[in-house]
């Protein structure tokens, strides 16, 4: 059984996905800081404060805190808009190895057309 944990974790697909994780956290900490220390007081400016918190209803002894899952919304369109543009910029960036155009090959009809294009030809030019 350790053999073969051993072997499990060794495989490249769990290191790539570890490595991942990984990555993944760290840019969810630079995104996260990326929103909340620039992004989000950028459109303080423009729109004013944009805490919907304190938006509650209540109902017997239940509180329903559906301000809070705005301002959880609105923060998740804002990262995803910004992990969009990084993205995008990232992908300008890399640059691309030039593809080598696939040779066509011509189907059977194609070439049986172009046959027979040529045997007009050749009748219009005898005529």
């Amino acid at each position: 059984m350790l053999k073969e944990f051993k072997e499990f974790i060794a495989r490249g697909n769990v290191m790539d996905l570890a490595v991942g994780v990984i990555v993944g956290a760290a840019f969810t900490a630079i995104v996260n800081s990326l929103v909340t220390n620039i992004i989000n007081p950028l459109l303080g400016i423009f729109v004013g404060s944009i805490d919907f918190s304190n938006l509650v209803f209540t109902v017997g002894s239940a509180h329903f805190r559906y301000g809070a899952f705005i301002n959880s919304v609105i923060n998740f369109l804002i990262i995803a808009f910004v992990v969009f543009l990084l993205i995008k910029l990232i992908n300008k960036l890399i640059v691309k190895p030039a593809e080598e155009p696939e040779e066509v090959v011509p189907s059977q009809e194609e070439k049986y057309l172009q046959e027979i294009v040529e045997l007009l030809k050749q009748d219009k030019t005898e005529h």
